[in-house]
């Protein structure tokens, strides 16, 4: 397939001032030859969509294939199953009895107490457990898990697509997706009813979104441009025109990113940093833009004719949308802390509605309780050993006796252990210096938006340093990792216009890159999905003392 590389295309730096302000020439300046998945060879259009598809329905196979085993509440599944189960009947978070997983468990979930259930993280993702358990019943583990199998296969179809738009080739299109839809840590976390891969899809839709924004804000600068251009007599725009630019008007791919970003937070509050990342980086981009298309007072016509708008767009949303969430909580009369304000009067803050004083005081709460969590855990995990993958979370461990279906063997073992694949883990980890110094030397946009996401869901962990941590918290900004590693693979593959020897020793390598990967996949498939192995197996796959 012919393709471009991580590298943008060579670009005619001269042109006549009358053509240079034409519409084409400042979307070509803008956003490169290649504008649209239509701007491809018909050859590779349907490609173009093919590929994430494809790469999604391999990920879905690996997903859905025995999701339903083992069939017990896994690790915190205990509080999210549940609470979905709860969402369902009731709209909030209710008590449960003791060994009420044994009940769960045996299929008989309506055990439910009428007292409420203190809570710490928002509804969003335990509503979209729910909408499983709605579909396939409550009583049985495929339904537990069928959104976050469902959430996890579209997010590969998502890192594929998003891969494409970045890189603008389908061989890095399609290794995206696929890295993604083999590796362990992401498999898991998808055949596991925990928040973090609903956090991390509307993270990732959200960053999708804004990349579209970023085309459709260059297109429509280009377009406004051209026709203040076409008004004048020498083709060019007035030193008026370009003291600051036009302005762009209503950005909706903004709106939506907006909505993806107040999702995100519903899931979990750890998204609230993404927000700010995502934020400054759709300005910076729109700050770029205006400074390639000729702008003269670029970084102030960024911030009042695109960041202040982009501030009236996605944070009211996002913040509409959180509160949407809580919905539940809202109608209901029992849910925990939903009549505080009633009974806490305050001259200060009484001007506010009761609910929404009350839901605040609930938040303050729940940030306490955050803030203080420092409790031991056998796997908590320091964010410095998460890229290595120092201390996986082990889900599942046990042992089954002999003559139990799928134990032949004196000694056996079903696990269930949160470990990446090698090759993406401590490949991406390699590769987040190439894209550092890609970003910090080349002023590469793409390197840019990867570390951006990288940072959002990996630096914050470090101001919280007794907090008790866990390595699936690294599912967060996975995907970023995912396009880091084949931004270096880009650079290894090297242009579509480099010598045929080159092109095709780069594309050797990055295939064995791949095909290590699998291999590797399938290597550590039984400890990623509870299959009964022998313990001499489950010891050969603990590469490292700290994964036991």
């Amino acid at each position: 397939m012919t393709d471009t590389s991580v590298r943008p295309a060579p670009q005619t730096w001269l042109i006549r001032p009358r053509e240079a302000f034409t519409a084409e020439a400042l979307r070509t300046r803008l956003i490169g030859t290649i504008q649209s998945w239509r701007d491809y060879p018909p050859s590779l259009r349907l490609w173009f969509w093919l590929i994430p598809a494809i790469t999604a329905v391999i990920g879905g196979i690996l997903r859905f294939v025995r999701l339903g085993d083992p069939h017990s509440l896994v690790f915190d599944e205990t509080y999210y199953v549940k609470d979905a189960y709860s969402f369902l009947v009731s709209g909030y978070e209710r008590s449960w009895p003791d060994k009420a997983n044994d009940a769960f468990n045996a299929g008989n979930p309506n055990v439910l107490l009428n007292s409420p259930e203190y809570v710490v993280h928002p509804p969003v993702g335990k509503w979209m457990i729910a909408f499983g358990m709605w579909l396939f019943g409550s009583d049985n583990s495929f339904g537990w898990r069928f959104s976050a199998a469902l959430t996890g296969t579209l997010s590969i179809f998502l890192v594929a697509l998003i891969a494409l738009k970045l890189f603008r080739s389908h061989i890095l299109g399609a290794v995206a997706g696929l890295l993604l839809a083999v590796d362990g840590h992401h498999l898991v976390m998808s055949r596991t009813s925990l928040l973090d891969i609903f956090l991390m899809f509307w993270l990732l839709a959200a960053f999708g979104a804004l990349l579209m924004d970023r085309d459709d804000g260059r297109r429509r600068l280009a377009a406004r441009l051209a026709a203040l251009a076409g008004g004048a007599k020498d083709g060019r725009p007035t030193a008026v025109h370009l003291a600051s630019g036009p302005w762009l008007g209503f950005r909706w791919w903004r709106l939506a990113a907006g909505v993806c970003l107040g999702l995100a937070v519903g899931t979990k509050w750890s998204a609230l940093f993404f927000v700010v990342a995502f934020g400054l980086m759709t300005v910076f981009w729109d700050m770029s833009a205006r400074r390639i298309a000729g702008i003269r007072s670029w970084p102030s016509a960024g911030i009042i004719k695109d960041g202040i708008p982009a501030f009236f767009t996605m944070i009211p949303a996002a913040t509409a949308v959180y509160l949407s969430t809580w919905t539940g909580w809202f109608l209901s009369n029992d849910a925990y802390y939903r009549h505080w304000a009633d009974t806490n009067p305050s001259a200060t803050w009484g001007w506010i509605p009761g609910p929404l004083r009350s839901l605040a005081y609930y938040h303050v709460q729940a940030y306490n309780f955050h803030q203080g969590l420092s409790s031991p855990h056998p796997y908590s995990a320091s964010p410095w050993t998460w890229l290595v993958m120092g201390r996986p979370t082990s889900f599942y461990y046990e042992s089954p006796k002999p003559g139990t279906p799928g134990c032949d063997l004196p000694n056996c073992t079903s696990a269930i252990l949160s470990v990446g694949n090698p090759v993406v883990w401590w490949g991406a980890t390699i590769a987040l210096f190439v894209v550092l110094f890609w970003w910090a030397g080349r002023r590469d946009w793409r390197a840019g938006a990867i570390l951006a996401g990288v940072a959002a869901g990996y630096l914050p962990w470090f101001m919280y340093p007794e907090r008790t941590m866990f390595y699936f918290y690294a599912l967060s900004f996975e995907p970023f990792l995912v396009l880091a590693l084949v931004y270096g693979l880009g650079l290894v593959l090297g242009r579509s216009g480099a010598p045929p020897w080159r092109r095709r020793s780069g594309l050797y390598l990055v295939g064995l890159v791949v095909v290590l990967a699998v291999l590797l996949s399938a290597f550590f498939y039984p400890v990623w999905t509870a299959e009964v192995i022998s313990y001499q197996d489950w010891r050969m796959r603990m590469w490292m003392p700290s994964w036991i």
